[in-house]
C-alpha cells in the first residue's frame, strides 16, 4: 500500500557514506512513507548514521529488540559522561533552564527519563492500577464511550473518525483513569498536543514555549487535584498514588504529576494514532472486517499486525552506558546516542514474510511498537483493548465503511499518524 498516491513510493537516499545519510524528517514525501526509507536502509543491513539528526540508528528487529532489552543502553547518559562537558547542555540567549524550566520540572520523574531503583519504586507503585482484573472491567465502559460517540454522527454519512472517535475516547479513558473531572478534558487535549511536539526533537522556539506554558498549567491542575485525593480518595489511579497509608512508598507531588503526564501523553497521543493508521490500513488493504472482529483473538492479532505495519511511534533513543560495539565496524562510545527506529524494524524482510503487506492473518506476527524490557508500555493491555473496542464497535455498526479521501500524515515523524481520516458511508 502506497500511504498517498501524491508522494513516490520510492526515494532515493542521500548517502554521504557506506554507512551515513542525510534525510530531513520534514519532507512530506518522507514522513508521509518513511518506509521507502526504511526499505532502502534494510538493502545494506547494520547501523547507520542520521546526519540530520546526529546518532547511529538501529534497524533490524533483533538488533532493535536486543537493544530494549540491553542494560548497556538506558534513559539516561552514564554517570562518567555526565561529568565531561560534551554531554552538558551549552547556556545560550534562549537556553533551556529559561523558557522550558516548568516542561523540565514535568519530566524530571518521568517513567521515560529514569532508571533503577527510583524507575522500579514508581513503576511498581502505578502497576497497581493496570492489573488484568482491573484494565477488563474497563471494557463495558469503553464500549458505551464509543457507541455514544458513533451515534452522534452515524446519521451523518460521513465524518473525520480522528475528531468524532478516536480522540474523545482515549482521553475519556485517560481522564477516567487518572481520576481528572471529564470538564477538563479540552484542557488535557491541549496541553497534550503542546507537549508532545517537544518529543520530535525538532521543535521550535515557540513550540517549547507552548510546551512549558501547558505543562505548568497541567501541573496546577493537578497539584489541585493530588490534595483533594489526599482528603477525599476515590477509586482512581491519583487516589492511589497521593495515598499516604504505605509510609515506604510515598510519591512525592513531583512525581506523581510526572506519570500522570506521562500517562495523558503516551496513552492518549499513540492510541488516537494507532487507531487511525489502523483503520486507514483496514480500508486501504480491504480487510475490514464488515461484521466486527469475529472474537477476541482475531481482534489482537489485526490489532497487533496494525501496530506493526503502521507503528504510531517510530523513534526510540537510548543512551550508551558503556562503550558498545554495534556491528559492522561501528562502535559507540559511553554517554552517546543511539536510536532504535521501530517503524523500521517492524518492516524487517529477514524477520517477516512480505513486510510491506498488511496481513491481519500471519502467522509470523510480531512487533517492537511498545518497547521492550523495564520500559516497556505500562499501558499496553489498555491501549490493546480501547483499539479492539473502538475498531470492533466500528466496523458492526458502520459495516459499509470506506475512505471519503486519501489521508496524509502529520509533519511529526517521531509520532506517526494522520492529519484526519474523512470516510464515509
Amino acid at each position: 500500500m502506497n500511504h498517498t498516491t501524491d508522494w513516490p513510493t520510492e526515494q532515493p537516499i542521500d548517502w554521504t557514506s557506506e554507512r551515513s545519510f542525510r534525510q530531513s524528517p520534514h519532507e512530506p514525501a518522507f514522513y508521509n512513507n518513511p518506509y521507502s526509507l526504511y526499505r532502502q536502509l534494510h538493502e545494506r543491513r547494520g547501523p547507520v548514521f542520521w546526519h540530520d539528526y546526529g546518532f547511529w540508528c538501529l534497524i533490524e528487529f533483533d538488533a532493535v529488540a536486543s537493544a530494549l532489552k540491553d542494560r548497556r543502553f538506558a534513559r539516561l547518559p552514564p554517570a562518567s559522561a555526565l561529568r565531561h562537558s560534551e554531554f552538558s547542555k551549552t547556556p545560550t540567549g534562549e537556553s533551556h533552564a529559561a523558557h522550558m524550566q516548568q516542561f523540565a520540572q514535568v519530566e524530571r520523574h518521568s517513567l521515560l527519563q529514569l532508571e533503577p531503583p527510583v524507575h522500579t519504586r514508581l513503576r511498581k507503585r502505578i502497576n497497581q492500577a493496570f492489573v488484568a482484573r482491573q484494565i477488563e472491567t474497563m471494557a463495558k465502559p469503553i464500549e458505551a464511550m464509543v457507541n455514544q460517540c458513533i451515534d452522534q454522527f452515524i446519521d451523518e454519512r460521513a465524518c473525520d473518525l480522528l475528531t468524532t472517535l478516536a480522540t474523545p475516547v482515549p482521553v475519556t479513558v485517560i481522564a477516567t483513569l487518572l481520576g481528572v473531572p471529564l470538564d477538563r478534558r479540552d484542557d488535557l487535549l491541549r496541553w497534550s498536543h503542546d507537549m508532545v511536539k517537544v518529543y520530535t526533537l525538532t521543535q521550535s522556539y515557540n513550540d517549547e514555549r507552548l510546551a512549558n506554558q501547558s505543562a505548568g498549567e497541567f501541573s496546577d491542575c493537578l497539584l489541585a487535584l493530588i490534595d483533594e485525593k489526599r482528603r477525599k480518595p476515590k477509586e482512581d489511579l491519583l487516589s492511589l498514588m497521593a495515598s499516604t497509608r504505605d509510609p515506604g512508598s510515598i510519591l512525592s507531588n513531583e512525581e506523581i504529576i510526572s506519570v500522570a503526564v506521562l500517562l495523558l501523553n503516551a496513552g492518549h497521543e499513540a492510541t488516537v494514532h494507532q487507531f487511525g493508521n489502523l483503520v486507514n490500513a483496514l480500508l486501504q488493504n480491504d480487510c475490514a472486517p464488515r461484521g466486527g472482529f469475529n472474537d477476541a483473538v482475531h481482534g489482537k492479532r489485526t490489532v497487533d499486525e496494525g501496530l506493526r505495519y503502521d507503528a504510531p511511534l517510530h523513534l526510540f533513543l537510548r543512551y550508551a552506558q558503556c562503550d558498545v560495539e554495534l556491528g559492522h565496524g561501528v562502535t559507540v562510545k559511553a554517554g552517546e546516542q543511539v536510536a532504535v527506529l521501530l517503524g523500521a524494524a517492524n518492516r524487517d524482510p529477514t524477520r517477516f514474510v512480505e513486510p510491506e503487506r498488511f496481513r491481519p492473518e500471519r502467522t509470523d506476527g510480531a512487533h517492537v511498537s511498545l518497547g521492550a524490557g523495564i520500559h516497556f508500555c505500562i499501558g499496553a493491555a489498555l491501549a490493546g483493548l480501547e483499539l479492539q473496542i473502538l475498531t470492533d464497535t466500528l466496523f458492526k455498526r458502520i459495516p459499509d465503511l470506506q475512505l471519503a479521501q486519501q489521508p496524509q500524515y502529520q509533519d511529526l515523524f517521531h509520532f506517526h499518524g494522520l492529519k484526519a481520516l474523512q470516510v464515509r458511508w
